[in-house]
């Protein structure tokens, strides 16, 4: 049982699920990308997109498991539009195949769900020379949305509907190294702190969609870009942490969401009229929250930009 039921302004609460945020929603006609998809609250994203009708396609790394989450969609709702392509988000070339391929299917693009990512990873290289953590849970989606804002744009206009970017951070962004972003220091293993790196990539989450939102709005581009934290979920993002499944089968029921409540914010700010035409907010618990100093810091994010544009060069 949930802790903490009391509702927000939208009506919805901490224990609010993904379906009862998205009742009544009708997304047909809408095409969304949702990254991590294969399991946790990636997969339970796609399948309450799918049941409201969106076209999903899931970006996955292990295509075998992204089929076995197709099939059980489909099996449970057999008009489900979804399908599924290899995506590993920690290397740059598979996120460039990806768009590649995306764009080549045809497919419009309405909603980018940024979701996946790694957790207190032990310190590690990705195959292009950079931490782990933020090349899987940053740079990777930041060239991914790089490469599909065009597409993202074209469908805006085409189909008259508002686009929606949405970046799946964690409270965790609070607690990252002192400067927010060790800009001088990424691969540095002799001060690497697996759990401040993960918070660095979370609040690089944030940072990221209060850029895009500034610069779509000197666009004037239709398009909204949020960040928020799903809740406390156990998943298999724990697998880094010595203390298994005895915290989960201990406390779990009190202080972690169920999958079905942690996929609800994402799918909130993705799909709910309500949050028309919001862009730059921080989401918790399907209501406006408000990010750390440092997630709210413009010329961090303006820095962070520049300086993953220098790396993807």
């Amino acid at each position: 049982m949930w802790l903490f039921r009391r509702k927000g302004p939208s009506g919805f609460s901490s224990s609010s699920t993904a379906e009862e945020v998205t009742n009544g929603i009708d997304g047909t006609g809408l095409t969304a990308i949702v990254t991590g998809a294969s399991s946790g609250i990636g997969s339970e994203t796609a399948r309450v997109l799918a049941l409201r009708g969106v076209h999903v396609v899931m970006g996955i790394r292990n295509l075998e498991a992204g089929r076995n989450v197709r099939e059980t969609i489909i099996k449970e709702n057999p008009s489900a539009k979804i399908d599924a392509m290899e995506l590993d988000l920690s290397s740059m070339a598979s996120v460039r195949k990806f768009a590649s391929n995306y764009q080549s299917a045809g497919f419009p693009l309405n909603i980018l769900i940024n979701n996946a990512g790694v957790m207190a990873a032990p310190f590690e290289l990705s195959k292009d020379n950079i931490e782990l953590q933020f090349a899987t849970n940053h740079l990777g989606h930041f060239l991914l949305t790089d490469l599909l804002l065009d597409s993202m744009k074209k469908t805006a206009i085409k189909s008259k509907k508002e686009g929606r970017i949405v970046n799946v951070s964690s409270e965790a962004h609070r607690y990252t190294y002192p400067e927010g972003i060790r800009f001088d220091g990424i691969n540095d293993e002799s001060r690497y702190k697996k759990m401040l790196a993960y918070g660095q990539s979370k609040l690089c989450n944030v940072l990221h969609a209060n850029e895009l939102t500034r610069r779509f709005k000197e666009e004037g581009v239709n398009i909204t870009a949020n960040s928020l934290h799903p809740g406390i979920i156990a998943t298999n993002l724990f697998r880094h942490f010595n203390f298994g499944n005895g915290i989960a089968n201990t406390v779990g029921k009190l202080i972690f969401k169920n999958v079905q409540q942690g996929a609800a914010t994402t799918c909130y700010v993705a799909l709910h009229p309500q949050v028309k035409g919001v862009s730059g907010e921080y989401f918790l618990n399907s209501n406006l929250n408000k990010a750390s100093q440092h997630g709210q810091n413009v010329d961090l994010a303006k820095k962070l930009w520049d300086f993953t544009t220098n790396l993807l060069k």
